[in-house]
């Protein structure tokens, strides 16, 4: 993913507890040139300025397929006479899994990836129009892309579905406003555009902020009692199932590691009933196990171990309600593309779908 390490869907989770639906949540956008191992995202400024991809015969597969519609190669207006590269990130991404089932990408410590060449642009164009690809190359993955191809694969970088709210940010819950990413306002539909996020973040997080101060001044005062008797409810809770728990014999990073591998498996770029119902499945077993985790740091100050445990559980939750939903998509829209069901069918999914707790 290109996301942070401590992004780990908490805010859906808690809103999902809360009862809140999730809405839209199968529709994941993938970015076809993440650096593996750590994906880190090389920007689309690398293709826009000349970058090309090319498999390990270094061949540049991408003529091979039909990514909409062509460039006029007789137009002078378009001396790039070319849309390969340039276009849309879902449809790079499914050309990559359409190579890699033909046997022509290549292998590494972190899965199979393929070439990102920019080194015809040269140094001189390098080092001006994209110096921050150059220098995420040489710090993260030791290449210089001056002299060598930068390896690159789709990568998990956005979530079209989230908290479901209305366009002034409310939830269904009375009090509870959400905006940005772990939020759904639908404004993206089943793929996002560049920079729509942007939209997200300044337009819904202004109405969230206002509207949730407009909420706030119009309530009494707070019942102090019960948010206590929630707060030791919770202190409860973790002490019983993490702090206290002696006994147990599953380890977090395990189920971290197979939940991970299922969802990439089952629920990545391409999907079908049985690999989606494998996933289903897994998750289920998953969170069953996560009941028999135990925690070697029992201390309450400082303690990363229970925050990895406890956004654990939050991603356990998102991951079954994500699998579930592309499970019950039977079309293939936007970024949620089903093999068994390749068409899209407007007359019975031209609709959202909510998942509840």
């Amino acid at each position: 993913t290109t996301n942070a390490a401590v992004k780990t869907g908490d805010g859906m989770a808690l809103a999902y507890r809360a009862g809140v639906p999730l809405k839209d949540m199968e529709f994941v956008q993938y970015h076809p040139t993440g650096l593996p191992g750590t994906g880190i995202l090389i920007t689309e400024a690398a293709r826009g300025e000349g970058g090309i991809m090319t498999n390990k015969d270094d061949y540049r597969y991408l003529q091979d397929y039909d990514l909409g519609t062509p460039v006029d190669v007789s137009d002078p207006r378009h001396p790039l006479k070319r849309t390969m590269e340039l276009g849309p990130r879902d449809k790079l991404s499914q050309c990559f899994i359409k190579e890699r089932e033909k046997g022509r990408t290549m292998e590494g410590p972190y899965g199979d990836y393929v070439h990102l060449d920019v080194r015809h642009m040269g140094e001189k164009k390098i080092n001006k129009q994209i110096p921050f690809v150059r220098e995420l190359s040489k710090t993260y993955i030791g290449i210089d892309p001056v002299h060598a191809p930068i390896p690159v694969r789709p990568v998990v970088h956005y979530m079209m579905g989230g908290v479901h709210t209305d366009v002034n940010a409310a939830t269904p819950l009375q009090g509870l406003y959400a905006a940005g990413e772990c939020a759904c306002v639908s404004l993206n539909g089943a793929n996002r555009l560049g920079s729509n996020s942007l939209t997200e973040l300044l337009v819904f997080g202004a109405r969230a902020g206002k509207n949730a101060a407009a909420f706030a001044a119009q309530q009494g005062a707070l019942n102090l009692s019960a948010l206590q008797a929630q707060v030791q409810d919770e202190k409860e809770r973790l002490a019983r199932d993490f702090i206290r728990k002696t006994k147990g014999s599953e380890r977090l990073v395990t189920i971290r590691t197979e939940m991970a591998d299922a969802m990439e498996e089952g629920c990545g770029i391409y999907r079908n009933e049985a690999t989606l119902q494998q996933t289903c499945t897994k998750l289920a077993e998953l969170r069953e196990r996560f009941k028999n985790v135990v925690i070697e740091d029992h201390s309450i100050s400082f303690n990363t171990e229970l925050t990895s445990a406890l956004e654990l559980e939050f991603m356990l939750e998102v991951a079954q309600v994500l699998a579930h939903s592309a499970l019950e998509r039977k079309e293939s829209r936007g970024s949620h593309q089903r093999l068994d069901h390749p068409g899209r069918d407007d007359q019975h999914y031209l609709k959202h779908s909510l998942a509840y707790q």
